[in-house]
């Protein structure tokens, strides 16, 4: 008798992560050493955690702190610290009992699904969008409603497309700036749409983890607008620490005690050094900001050159560090463009089809978020070449 297996290997594969396996392994052959791959596949800053962050975890590690679990909403003065941000930049006031410290924003978004839908519930999001939400909606049984969204919606959900859909769903996930298109809410939109998932009794999920990582744009909270809204945001992008897997989420007060039930059960807690590093993050933000300025430089070499290797049709980038480009002229497939593109000129880009099941073999994701020499090579080898 075959033995049965669960939901979860029905899960699609994260494709990226396939193209960061593929570029390893012609990082590793000798060609590579004449030719080394430029990495523009993955949103993983180049330079790691800031030095104020190093110097508090060695520090932390020469005392007699035992580093064991901490109550599972993470550390207090932490969650306080997290609390003061938003006072920071945001001018919001939030106590510290509703901020949980999450391992990643990855852990964020089972969190916040399982402690507010319940199987077979629907939540809307936008396409293209970032694939682990629709993966990690589907192993829990959770329907992914897709809103094709195009240049002309900014690539983001309105209340239009709400109004039309009958029955409403029960949640909504927006994310700004999104993953892949860079794409912002402007506050006025991000506003209406939050107010209006509140007015109608649909759950809104705010993916903000690319706070922080603008480009003219002002990046405002939906807990701004909506005491019923999850907030998720991480360390990771804005902060530089993403092997550290630390992030929070705002939680409304109505799903305070059953986010701390669930993440007593699945994760115990962030862990506990990571912690103490993502305290000492708060204080880095000269450093940070340099590395932003660096985001903005080769932001605008891509913005300038991609045009001139046949990409001209490109997403706003407000935010983040990609560039979603449209490769359809090609008359390739997303997947084989990259293929080749990793093969013939060394460079990891990202297929498409991770963003948008539908629309993705015409698009191809760059990141630029790696050293500001790397992107300089890469323009070199997509103009010249």
């Amino acid at each position: 008798m075959a033995l049965k297996t669960g939901s979860g290997a029905l899960v699609p594969p994260f494709l990226v992560m396939d193209v960061i396996a593929a570029a390893n392994a012609i990082a590793a052959t000798p060609a590579a050493a004449d030719r080394r791959v430029i990495r523009m596949e993955v949103g993983q800053p180049g330079q790691g955690a800031p030095a104020g962050v190093r110097a508090a975890v060695t520090a932390a590690m020469q005392t007699t702190e035992p580093m064991g679990y901490t109550e599972a909403l993470g550390r207090a003065d932490l969650r306080a610290r997290i609390a003061a941000h938003y006072a920071d930049w945001y001018d919001l006031a939030l106590p510290a009992g509703r901020i949980a410290v999450t391992s990643g924003a990855s852990a964020g978004f089972p969190l916040a699904f399982l402690a507010a839908f319940e199987a077979g519930d629907r939540i809307a999001l936008a396409t293209p969008c970032y694939p682990p939400y629709l993966n990690i909606m589907t192993a829990l049984g959770i329907q992914p409603v897709l809103l094709p969204a195009t240049a002309e919606t900014g690539f983001q959900p309105t209340v239009a497309m709400l109004e039309t859909m009958d029955p409403p769903p029960d949640g909504l996930l927006i994310a700004s700036p999104a993953n892949p298109t860079g794409s912002m809410l402007s506050p006025d939109d991000l506003a209406s749409l939050a107010r209006y998932c509140h007015a109608n009794g649909i759950r809104l999920i705010s993916d903000e983890i690319y706070h922080g990582l603008t480009y003219g744009k002002a990046a405002v909270t939906a807990a701004s607008f909506s005491p019923s809204a999850i907030i998720i945001n991480s360390f990771s992008k804005y902060f530089s620490m993403t092997g550290w897997r630390v992030g929070w989420m705002v939680v409304p007060d109505d799903l305070i005690r059953p986010v701390e039930c669930l993440a007593q059960n699945f994760f115990i807690c962030a862990p506990h050094i990571s912690q103490t590093a993502a305290f000492a993050a708060f204080d880095c933000h000269a450093e940070l900001q340099s590395r932003h300025a660096g985001y903005t430089r080769s932001r605008a070499l891509l913005l300038d050159a991609l045009p001139r290797a046949g990409f001209d049709r490109l997403s706003p980038a407000d935010g983040a560090f990609y560039l979603y480009a449209d490769i359809s002229g090609t008359l390739q497939d997303s997947a084989d463009f990259c293929r080749s593109l990793l093969h013939d000129q060394h460079i990891a880009a990202t297929p498409g089809h991770d963003f948008d099941p539908a629309r993705g073999g015409d698009f191809v994701r760059f990141s630029y978020c790696a050293a500001e020499a790397d992107i300089v090579e890469a323009i070199h080898r997509l103009v010249d070449n």
